[in-house]
């Protein structure tokens, strides 16, 4: 993915250097690792304006054959931020296939590396962009492989980072995993043809009729750049907020994205098991993240105290991906500190009739409080990406600022203005309400299959189940058609863990006969 640019200074979130160390008290800190699959390396690249791909593939090829390693060993790319849009470099990266990730000058010229060029330190802070960004994408532990290799305009260094620590035991004989693919998302779960979705949590039957008519109307209008005054105006009336505390995004990912490039968190703290995507935009961005764990002991709600007093970032999701738990406003409003950015991803908001605990229209809170919200799983919306950021209004021009132009297509936003009308949000509430019968209908049969537990109460559009042996059985449900979502990539759960999307009773019925059959011990 490719990150954007950082406006030069911070705001609300502390100091404007990314804390690269910190420690483990009732959560979980430490960088993703690759897979066990030696070497998995991070090129860094140092570029003048204008370096084509090829010049850049050159260096890699030479830094990666100097160590009888080719283009498979790379996963990620790393330079300075402000070097993103080189087209040679992201053409680069499109021909490794991996992700493109930019630091901030200040990030790298805190990463120690012997040697250098004067030149490039007395610009940028660094001695050696290529070193610094590869030795700040790979982690806390990293090391380089060998010294950088240089073109007449590109250096190349390889980074690697540590191996994973093994896992003390958690309390209580918790089963955590503490490294688990950030990347994966429900999605991946139905790309094979013929299989019921209970993977993916987009309503179904969605975009309705009238919305899809309305979409296909703006086709007409895609010679004109787009205009997203009326689609703001439009978010601000539905919250009763300013204008200016509204931000439209190509949905709530780069909200993420932005958010991770623009603050300067000393002490980012994420409430998991939820949504990973902030995770990793945060440690993208070179932030080291530090994890609070929910427990199913608990049903998954956050205790008084779990967060850490001095963290300065926190994020949290309400209703929470995957657990489907959904904390009280006032819980949450208790997270706001002065000198703290608190961020609530409501992306599953809607999907609770009346939304009496959405924060999206409450001002006043110390700190800053940012929410974000999707028109992804109501509306049926993946794929136009569309979603917005409610913030106080410095918070959002810096955030505006980091935004490419003209972000947010004209269908998209035509779709958050017309979502956000008294008609729609009438009809998304009925569907909301619908939405509840149909997970009473999916918990009561769940209830009722041998060795499946629901821990706390569900009140989004999907329901985490614990079972024995969930990662066998997840595989015997493909094989009977049905995709459901692997639990095991979400940091605090495990392989016994699946996420199952609430469906209408019919394909639920279905579904749970699928279920049976595929419990172990069942006939087969």
């Amino acid at each position: 993915m490719v990150g954007f640019p950082r406006p030069g200074g911070g705001t609300g979130a502390g100091p404007h250097r990314a804390e690269r160390t910190g420690r483990a008290e009732h959560h979980v800190d430490g960088a993703p690792h690759p897979p066990a699959r030696a070497p998995r390396v991070v090129l860094g690249l140092g570029l003048r304006r204008g370096t084509p791909a090829a010049e850049l593939l050159r260096a890699a090829d030479a830094a990666l054959a100097a160590l009888g390693l080719d283009r498979t060993a790379v996963i990620r790319v790393a330079t300075l931020d402000s070097k993103l849009f080189e087209p040679g470099l992201c053409a680069a990266a499109r021909e490794l296939g991996v992700p493109l990730s930019g630091h901030p000058a200040a990030v790298l010229a805190a990463v120690p590396v012997a040697g250098g060029s004067a030149r490039v330190a007395a610009a940028v802070g660094t001695p050696s962009v290529a070193e610094a960004a590869a030795l700040a994408s790979a982690g806390p532990g990293a090391r380089l492989l060998a010294p950088r290799t240089a073109t007449a305009s590109a250096t190349a260094a390889l980074a690697v980072p540590p191996p994973p620590p093994a896992p003390a035991p958690p309390p209580g004989g918790q089963q955590v995993n503490q490294q688990p693919d950030l990347r994966h998302h429900g999605d991946a779960e139905v790309r094979s043809a013929g299989l019921v979705d209970l993977a993916v949590n987009v309503r179904t039957g969605t975009p309705p009729a009238w919305l899809r008519e309305r979409l296909a109307a703006t086709l007409t209008d895609l010679a004109a750049y787009p205009d997203g005054a009326a689609a703001r105006a439009a978010v601000a009336a539905r919250h009763g907020r300013p204008v200016g505390e509204v931000l439209l995004t190509a949905g709530a990912a780069e909200a993420f994205v932005l958010l991770a490039r623009v603050l300067r968190p000393r002490r980012a703290v994420v409430v998991h098991p939820q949504f990973t995507e902030p995770e990793a935009a945060l440690r993208d961005a070179g932030h080291t993240v530090h994890r609070v764990l929910l427990t199913p002991e608990r049903g998954f709600r956050l205790p008084p105290g779990a967060v850490p007093e001095d963290a300065d970032l926190v994020v949290v999701g309400n209703p929470t991906n995957p657990t489907s738990v959904l904390h009280p406003a006032a819980a949450l409003a208790e997270l706001a500190r002065p000198g703290r950015t608190l961020v609530v991803d409501e992306a599953f908001m809607d999907t609770d009739p009346g939304e009496p605990q959405s924060l999206a229209a409450v001002r006043g809170l110390p700190g800053d409080v940012v929410v974000l919200r999707s028109l992804t799983k109501t509306w049926g919306l993946a794929g136009l990406r569309v979603g917005y950021l409610l913030a106080p209004a410095p918070l959002v021009s810096a955030l505006a600022a980091a935004q490419p132009l003209w972000p947010v297509s004209t269908p998209a936003l035509a779709a958050a203005e017309l979502c956000s009308g008294p008609a729609a949000l009438a009809e998304a509430d009925r569907a909301a309400r619908t939405t509840a019968a149909h997970r009473a209908h999916l918990l009561a049969g769940l209830a009722a299959v041998p060795g499946v537990r629901v821990h706390g109460t569900p009140a989004a559009s999907f329901v985490l189940v614990h079972l024995a042996g969930a990662a066998a059985v997840r595989t015997r449900l493909r094989e009977a058609g049905y995709a459901v979502r692997r639990g095991d990539t979400f940091p605090g759960l495990g392989p016994d863990w699946l996420r199952i999307a609430v469906r209408d009773p019919a394909t639920t019925d279905a579904f749970l006969s699928a279920l049976r059959a595929a419990l172990p011990g069942a006939g087969r």
